[in-house]
């Protein structure tokens, strides 16, 4: 019995982890070992790895309460689709697709945005791989790498980037466990006024003139320690959207991976000359773009494997916003806890009952009022793998 036990509990903590560390991919992490629905169904033998095809999709009924006022409904959180696969040994692909976002093309791209990742990657040997086309930025930290279907709430600043661009990518891969990644793309998808708005082309101090060579350039370092256990995520960059405005990142994420437990820190820091997040500017910004901006986030998340089955999830959120004429004008906090229940090994599948808190506190300078909410949830996540 107490075998039984302690290889389930392995088996959860996998499927945990595996979506954590990413492969060090930036995308949302490895697959697992799970059983496809042709196979179950049609009874058909997988021989290549050329074609795999994933619905990711999650939905729950959400109870809402913001300033004492209820609302409630159920809601379809995402609807993803992918298709993936490899050719030999050095030709990869990837197509990540929303059902539930904008099909329009953008204009500098020529995508929509509900076009996750479309890209094209060629392994030159086992230590260097060329990857170009839509792709998830190389961002550090653990909450930026994790599929988006197992996110419950973002930190504000992750849920407020436009992080997947069309680039390229060097990914050198020296040691076992240790990868540094080179990536440049586009700094934003669309043109600026797309990206902004109507108004978006005026700042404080005049009009913005678009940059010529409109560029985000990210350095990242992946690795791993002490047979997995400890592992790291951390990444620096910067970009340029307008003439005379250079904006910063730095992403510091570490993790503890043990076999029933799991818990990982991440720091954010973004120093912004041009308000790229768009949080002040939509506060304080009175139609106009919001100039050196700086936002900070600490955040810690918590799983728990404490019986076969079964995972307790908790994670807190602190974050500012400052901005010269107010100084730290915005902190906001976040506090989640759920319960999930994984009723079948061989698919990627978990129930869950959650709660989320949320406090957004503003300075007496910036007239904004400080307001709180809080979310029930009930619902489930479900990565199909259908081929």
């Amino acid at each position: 019995m107490k075998r039984l036990y302690c290889m389930a509990a392995a088996l959860l903590a996998v499927a945990l982890s595996a979506f954590a560390q990413g492969g060090n991919t930036g995308d949302g992490g490895p697959d697992g070992d799970y059983a496809s629905l042709a196979g179950r169904v049609l009874n058909l033998e997988k021989k290549t790895e050329a074609f795999n095809f994933y619905f990711n999709y999650a939905g729950s009924y959400q109870l809402t309460e913001r300033s004492g006022a209820l609302s409630s409904a159920f809601r379809a959180k995402q609807l993803r689709l992918e298709v993936k696969g490899n050719f030999g040994e050095h030709l990869s692909y990837r197509l990540r697709h929303r059902m539930n976002k904008g099909q329009g093309a953008m204009s500098e791209e020529n995508f929509g945005k509900a076009t996750d990742i479309m890209y094209l990657g060629w392994k030159f040997s086992d230590k260097f791989t060329l990857i170009a086309g839509k792709m998830c930025q190389w961002w550090g930290g653990f909450e930026f790498d994790e599929n988006p279907m197992f996110i419950y709430q973002y930190s504000d600043m992750v849920d407020c980037m436009d992080n997947f661009l069309v680039g390229t990518a060097l990914v050198l891969q020296p040691l076992p466990g240790q990868e540094f990644v080179l990536n440049i793309t586009n700094s934003y998808s669309g043109v600026l006024s797309d990206e902004y708005g109507p108004s978006a082309m005026t700042v404080s101090g005049g009009t913005l003139t678009a940059a010529s060579h409109p560029l985000a350039y990210i350095f990242n370092w992946n690795g791993s320690f002490l047979g997995d256990m400890l592992q790291t995520r951390w990444s620096i960059g910067s970009y340029t959207q307008a003439v005379g405005y250079h904006d910063r990142m730095l992403f510091l994420g570490e993790k503890l991976n043990l076999p029933r437990f799991q818990v990982y820190f991440d720091f954010i820091g973004s120093w912004e000359g041009l308000d790229r997040l768009r949080i002040a500017s939509s506060e304080i910004g009175a139609g106009k773009i919001v100039t050196d901006v700086r936002y900070l986030t600490y955040l810690t998340k918590m799983n728990w494997q404490f019986a076969p089955k079964w995972n307790l999830m908790g994670k807190g959120m602190y974050e500012t916003a400052t901005v010269p004429s107010l100084g730290k004008y915005r902190t906001s906090l976040g506090y989640i806890a759920s319960l999930e229940y994984y009723p079948m090994k061989d698919q990627d599948l978990r129930f869950f009952v959650a709660y989320l808190g949320r406090a957004f506190l503003y300075s007496e300078r910036s007239g904004i009022p400080s307001y709180f909410t809080n979310r029930l949830e009930v619902g489930f996540m479900y990565r199909i793998k259908c081929y």
